[in-house]
């Protein structure tokens, strides 16, 4: 009877109904794509580190997780590396940011292609001339671009020589030693990656270099990238945190309005159900209950606008953006939504249940 009576009232006023599952839709849709933005980044980041092949990841000292400024590594490094038991390649790269997430990598590209076992071109070839650039396929469908194409980077022209398959290492290379001339970092790399010719061994060639170079970040490709994770990126975090207070506090405030207005709309009704005998408990479960269908209902909304989101972000801007769906945030999502919804319903709850029976039958 009750569950009844609750469709039955949110049936009369549809727009209403309508507008309050949109709002909480997008309160979902809101904390889904953040952190799906969040996990599918760092997945993205991560694959393309195992795809190159390295067994060890040579970090320097004090280097934050994700995205270089400089190259504080000597180059001649790579020649030590290259010298120690069981290692049969060594790389040294170098990576400069050219705004917002994204980043061009110079590598040694003969070294490269033996670590990784070749890039699969999708279209032209390696580097022929001194400023020429390879893109993967999402960098190239989101800047439209084909073989021969020019692009501006660094103050600099770049004719796209080649485009491959995404997934091993960076969406731009270019030659490590234009890349450090033009940012005034000859004989200086970001980072090295190590081929041992038995990756048993990992461990113990780690600990051997460890002991050797104490100050440095070394790690095997599996705990370097376990370490790609929300936790260990400074500030994001606090930035999704901050995501989900927004939503909370839009939740809070949809339902809080819809129903104190609804509240205000059925106080003779309220009042009936009073005079019939309706206790106060009834009247605030039936609030409840208008609640939790709308946050339900909207909670599907958002989930399904999460894969619209999705889509929007993977044909728009794949090779800057990588969303991934997060089903075991579903839950969370919603218990989040529901939580705001209920705390804003509970005002409007308590004066409905709270209202006088003969005053509410005179209401006009």
């Amino acid at each position: 009877m009750i569950n009844k009576l609750v469709f039955e009232n949110l049936k009369h006023r549809p727009v209403r109904t309508a507008l309050g599952i949109v709002a909480i839709g997008v309160q979902v849709t809101m904390m889904l794509t953040v952190v799906g933005l969040s996990e599918g980044m760092l997945e993205d980041a991560a694959r393309r580190a195992r795809g190159t092949g390295a067994d060890i990841w040579v970090r320097p000292p004090g280097s934050a997780l994700i995205g270089f400024s400089s190259a504080p590594m000597p180059e001649k490094i790579v020649e030590f590396f290259e010298k120690q038991p069981h290692v049969q390649v060594a790389v040294g790269n170098v990576v400069h940011p050219i705004g917002g997430v994204n980043t061009v990598t110079g590598v040694d590209y003969e070294k490269f292609v033996r670590m990784c076992g070749g890039l699969t071109f999708l279209e032209g070839g390696p580097f022929r001339e001194r400023f020429d650039i390879i893109v993967d396929e999402r960098y190239a469908r989101q800047n439209h671009l084909r073989v021969g194409d020019k692009v501006r980077l660094l103050n600099h022209e770049w004719r796209v020589a080649g485009i491959v398959e995404p997934g091993k290492l960076a969406r731009l290379l270019v030659r490590r030693d234009v890349l450090q001339e033009l940012t005034g970092n000859t004989g200086k790399i970001s980072q090295v990656l190590i081929k041992l010719d038995d990756p048993s061994r990992t461990e113990q060639v780690i600990q051997e270099l460890k002991r050797k170079l104490p100050d440095y970040q070394i790690y095997s490709i599996e705990e370097f990238t376990s370490l790609f994770t929300v936790s260990n990126v400074p500030g994001l975090q606090a930035f999704i945190n901050v995501i989900i207070g927004l939503s909370v506090v839009v939740g809070f405030l949809v339902v809080f309005l819809s129903l104190y207005t609804a509240v205000l709309e059925r106080t003779r009704e309220i009042g009936i159900l009073k005079a019939l005998g309706a206790s106060r408990g009834y009247i605030l479960s039936i609030l409840l209950r208008e609640t939790v269908v709308l946050v339900l209902a909207g909670s599907i909304l958002g989930i399904l606008g999460s894969y619209g989101s999705r889509w929007v972000v993977m044909t728009l801007v794949p090779a800057s953006l990588t969303q991934k769906i997060v089903p075991h945030w579903w839950p969370l999502a919603t218990a989040i939504a529901l939580g705001g919804a209920l705390i804003g319903a509970s005002y409007p709850g308590w004066k409905a249940a709270n209202q006088d029976a003969i005053e509410a039958l005179a209401y006009e």
